[in-house]
Parts: structure tokens; C-alpha cells; sequence
């Protein structure tokens, strides 16, 4: 399958906080799943002025392939800077792919209490879902191969870009 023509990650940020500027309320928090939707959730608050709240993830601890994996070098702290009890969320990641990473990030975010609602906002939707999640807000539905891979990362001038690998 040949590699997708990728989108503008810039292009896509401003969109996806166009999508959700209508969905705000008073106590919207955005929580950004490390490291992509982290990075993503921190232009959403840039963009969706007033400043939005964020706080961020690492699901390490939390994904049901703990045992295969094992710890990843890089673990990131979590960090919610509010209450989660009665506020709505908005659980942002770059890519949506088996649900398999939200439902993880579920998971630890009712460690922290019981929220109003949660949302998911991503930039990629890549479908090949395993379990019943679906993005509410998203700017980009994309058909891959099970062997190639979407990543974002911060380009050299410190703007989000994709880069699409193949592992075959």
C-alpha cells in the first residue's frame, strides 16, 4: 500500500479547535495522552482562547500490554492540574487506531475521580478499532497498513509534522 500524503499538522490543530470551540463549557479541561496528544492538547489550549485547562497523561502503567512491553524508558509524569469530579473532559491524542490507548487513559482518569463527561479528540483516525471508542472530534480519517505507522513529532522549527513509517 502506497504511504498517505500527509496533512498539515498546523492546519489540522486549528481545525480540530475549530471543532471543538462550540463544545467548550466553563468547565471543560483538555487532557493530552503523552507524548502526542500531549503536544496536540497544548496547541488546542493555545488555540481555544481563553486558555483551556490541560493536564496530561502517561497510560504506561495502564495498558493491558504492560507484560509485553514493559516499561518504557521514558515515562512521563501525569498531571492534572484540577479536580476531574463533575468536569467535562476532552481526552486528546494524535491517532485513534484499535482504543486500545483511550481505554487506558479512561481508566487512570477515573483513578482521579468521576468527571461529568469525557470527549476524544484526535487529529488521526486510522480505523482497525478492537474495542466500542470513537472520536468525537477529528480532522482526519486515514487507511493504513497494519504495518505502517503514523508519528507526530515536533519538527525542527518546534511545529507538530507527521511522518508515515513502513515496518514491513
Amino acid at each position: 500500500m502506497p504511504l498517505p500524503i500527509l496533512p498539515d499538522a498546523e492546519a489540522q490543530c486549528i481545525a480540530l479547535a475549530d471543532l471543538i470551540r462550540p463544545h467548550l463549557q466553563p468547565t471543560t479541561m483538555l487532557i493530552g495522552i503523552h507524548s502526542g496528544g500531549a503536544w496536540v492538547a497544548r496547541r488546542l489550549a493555545e488555540l481555544l482562547q481563553p486558555a483551556t485547562p490541560i493536564g496530561q497523561l502517561d497510560i504506561s502503567f495502564y495498558r493491558d500490554d504492560f507484560s509485553k512491553r514493559g516499561l518504557h524508558p521514558q515515562v512521563k509524569p501525569t498531571r492534572i492540574p484540577l479536580d476531574v469530579d463533575g468536569r467535562s473532559l476532552i481526552l486528546v491524542d494524535d491517532v485513534l487506531y484499535t482504543g486500545r490507548t483511550t481505554r487506558a487513559a479512561i481508566n487512570e482518569l477515573f483513578d482521579y475521580g468521576r468527571p461529568a463527561s469525557i470527549s476524544l479528540a484526535v487529529l488521526a483516525d486510522r480505523g482497525g478499532r478492537e474495542l466500542p471508542i470513537y472520536a468525537e472530534f477529528c480532522t482526519w480519517q486515514v487507511a493504513l497498513g497494519e504495518r505502517e505507522e503514523l508519528v507526530l513529532e515536533p519538527g525542527p522549527d518546534g511545529k507538530l509534522q507527521w511522518r508515515c513509517e513502513d515496518h514491513a
